[in-house]
């Protein structure tokens, strides 16, 4: 296992030792890693891996033990609504009421910010609206939920997470069900949001998109097999292993790409 971190001082969301069951199975096995503030961090690795158990810890949705601090606090010392308000999550495969329209569910994003039984002020309604632009959803706000495709539901789920306004958005499976240009749009997107400050924390099987990313995390068997840039060397020697060296990472117009290693036609 390799790792390539900065010194501690730089981390904004810090791990050490972070163990997780589910159903008595362990899927985390003592990770310690830091992640710098303002970075889009990519997590990949094969199934099984425990990439999404990673993501629902930090997100507080799985019981864990070990550190994890976030900003130099210990996360288990903040309040239910501090924490809603300083991580959004968009889980994978996450269940909608149909009934619901694209404006409420982004609404709900806004929830950590809203006192007790106070209605939405004037901030809440431009953020959902800032939020839906982005995901170029705002014509469908009056839309029911169950009126939408896949691809559309997964924008406005991706507009709710926007619309928390967090310093830290973690991320399962964002691209599921996005088209290429909506893909390149979230791409974008990300972008912007780290050079606001804040960090992106996102599992991705699109390997090619993930290595798009400022850092990776690669997982393997709940285990921590690297973290380190996503220009490095070291980086893609490990995303090849992890994978059995079904893949090669290769540059391609600047890029850096995984492309499939198929047995036989290797020259």
């Amino acid at each position: 296992m390799s790792h390539s971190v900065p010194c501690q001082a730089e981390f904004a969301l810090q791990a050490d030792s972070l163990v997780a069951n589910l159903g008595g199975v362990p899927v985390l096995n003592g990770l310690s890693f830091g992640l710098r503030p303002g970075k889009w961090v990519s997590v990949v690795g094969p199934n099984g891996a425990g990439k999404s158990s990673l993501l629902r810890v930090l997100a507080g949705l799985l019981p864990y033990a070990g550190l994890l601090q976030w900003q130099g606090q210990p996360l288990h010392n903040f309040s239910a609504r501090t924490r809603a308000q300083s991580i959004a999550w968009l889980g994978q495969g996450e269940a909608c009421d149909d009934d619901l329209s694209v404006y409420d569910l982004v609404m709900l994003g806004r929830m950590p910010h809203q006192a007790w039984l106070a209605g939405p002020s004037a901030s809440d309604h431009a953020a959902v609206r800032l939020a839906l632009t982005n995901m170029q959803a705002w014509d469908w706000r009056a839309r029911l939920l169950g009126e939408l495709s896949a691809g559309e539901r997964q924008r406005v789920l991706l507009a709710r997470a926007l619309a928390v306004e967090a310093q830290l958005l973690l991320m399962d499976e964002p691209l599921s069900n996005l088209d290429p240009p909506h893909q390149a749009q979230w791409l974008l997107l990300v972008r912007a949001l780290v050079s606001q400050g804040k960090t992106v924390v996102s599992v991705l099987h699109e390997i090619s998109i993930a290595l798009q990313a400022d850092d990776m995390l690669i997982l393997q068997h709940g285990y921590l097999m690297h973290q380190g840039a996503c220009t490095e060397a070291a980086t893609h020697r490990a995303l090849e292993q992890v994978f059995e060296n079904h893949l090669r990472v290769a540059m391609l117009e600047g890029q850096w790409l995984a492309v499939p290693r198929i047995q036989g036609l290797e020259t």
